[in-house]
């Protein structure tokens, strides 16, 4: 290192090196936005220097008129049985404890036989529909007039990692855009002074491949998730070095103004200055508007004990559940809540005991979504907001170990499910077999479930493509996907 980059360096304190680092390169969206608030002199240029700079997250219209505007994904990290859940299969009760032939491939490796663990709780048929759910969601239950079941899902990997990648940006390796990326490059922002794609994560961490599942890939930074945290400070970083005053802020951002025309003829040459100072600026707009959004004190006493707001076990994914609904009212289009974080039963990968680890997270969850579903349907939001609840796979009907209940990873067939954006409740579409080991009955991709988001949102998902390495890239990937037609309403 130089003795000029050594001093330059040295003069900072440690909070500002990571302000500066994190949050500069925010600055150049940021110059449209203060140009149309009248802050800057001229209209900014792309990089060819010639081009019009527009607002990469300006509104755009879509392919057709969409059914859904905004997106919430309820991400059970870790893997729930669909068994013993919302697949309900009698066949296991009465094999449990016998092994059987059974073909399974999951974090143990492939296998021909195993020990069959019968589901441990009971099912019941609810609604007009009559849809099975078990005993480990009695909220939620209530609802399944309003839900779409896709009981035949698949995906490429039985490996936590790769197989959230999948889900999460269609690919299993790194470096593509998030599906909440896709959504805001292809629709933009209602909201310049939030984020619009917000990740809200489980208080024990985050899931294993970590900010990989919201980059934005080979997209522009503008488009990647943005973490937002439940209570204090919502988004980190915002806050201006301690001996950034506010009148020393003010000046900065007047000598920018000052200094405007000749930075527009030098096709902004000194974008760290520009990016500095007008990170500046986004940090304040975000100072004014993050906080209220994240303030459930608005909300009533009975909106908040609808959440669980009242309960310790329901309490967090609760008030991010109550969160989502601020979010979309105030414009953000895609927010995903993740249950269970780092690993074993801190999430849902019950390898070991299967009645303790999913008591313990569907407890948290189920009141919480249920009043999720209900608070939308009551603000007249249900009809243009698509919820999605799942994991990255499901569980193999078999045990993994000699002893114990602990199922291992199934990407062979397992359920999710889709709710309001113009979705068709109460039905089930697909199946697995009668052990649950797998789709047997229109099988469906992840590619598919991200096909059908697509259109609910007003998009031919084999058409939405961004333009990179040579190719036009699409989230669906090269071969033609339809969706899910069954599911639209």
């Amino acid at each position: 290192m130089s003795q000029h980059n050594h001093n330059q360096f040295c003069g900072r304190t440690r909070r500002e090196f990571f302000w500066e680092a994190g949050a500069g390169f925010t600055g150049l969206a940021l110059t449209s936005l203060l140009s149309q608030d009248g802050f800057l002199d001229n209209q900014a240029v792309a990089a060819d220097g010639k081009s019009e700079y527009t607002n990469p997250l300006a509104p755009k219209a879509p392919h057709f008129a969409p059914k859904a505007k905004n997106v919430i994904f309820l991400f059970m990290y870790g893997g729930p049985s669909h068994v013993d859940t919302f697949d309900y299969k009698p066949k296991l009760y009465d094999l449990d404890g016998q092994t059987i032939d059974v073909k399974t491939k999951g974090r143990g490796g492939e296998k021909s036989q195993g020990r069959v663990v019968g589901p441990k709780w009971k099912f019941k048929q609810y609604g007009e529909s009559g849809q099975h759910v078990s005993e480990l969601f009695p909220h939620l239950a209530n609802h399944v007039d309003d839900i779409a079941f896709l009981k035949s899902m698949t995906a490429d990997s039985p490996i936590h990692g790769s197989a959230m990648l999948q889900m999460n940006s269609g690919k299993i390796l790194s470096g593509s855009p998030a599906l909440g990326s896709w959504i805001n490059y292809g629709l933009g922002s209602v909201n310049e002074n939030l984020p619009g794609f917000v990740v809200m994560l489980d208080p024990s961490g985050g899931p294993i491949s970590g900010a990989k599942n919201w980059s934005s890939g080979y997209m522009p930074a503008t488009y990647q998730g943005t973490l937002m945290r439940p209570k204090g400070d919502p988004i980190l970083n915002l806050n201006l070095p301690e001996n950034i005053t506010k009148p020393m802020q003010r000046q900065l951002l007047d000598t920018l103004n000052a200094a405007n025309t000749e930075h527009m003829k030098k096709r902004m040459d000194n974008s760290n200055l520009a990016a500095r100072i007008s990170s500046y600026e986004l940090a304040y707009k975000m100072q004014q508007h993050a906080p209220e959004a994240v303030d459930i004190s608005q909300e009533t006493q009975q909106t908040q004990e609808m959440y669980g707001l009242n309960n310790e076990r329901t309490l967090d994914f609760g008030r991010r559940c109550l969160l989502s609904r601020r979010l979309i009212e105030r414009g953000v289009r895609f927010v995903q809540l993740y249950s269970g974080g780092h690993h074993n039963d801190n999430n849902w990968d019950a390898h070991g005991d299967l009645e303790k680890n999913h008591n313990y997270h569907a407890f948290n969850t189920d009141q919480p979504i249920a009043a999720l579903i209900q608070d939308l349907k009551e603000r007249d939001l249900f009809d243009e907001t698509l919820i999605i609840w799942g994991g990255e796979f499901g569980r193999q009907p078999t045990a993994e170990y000699a002893q114990g209940t602990g199922r291992d990873h199934n990407s062979y067939g397992f359920t999710m499910w889709m709710a309001g954006g113009g979705i068709k409740g109460g039905q089930s579409v697909g199946a697995t077999d009668e052990l649950g080991a797998a789709a047997v009955e229109r099988p469906f991709h992840v590619k598919h479930l991200h096909a059908t988001i697509l259109h609910q949102l007003g998009f031919d998902p084999n058409r939405l493509s961004y333009f990179y390495g040579g190719l036009d890239q699409k989230l669906v990937g090269v071969e033609h996907v339809e969706p899910i037609h069954e599911l639209i309403g």
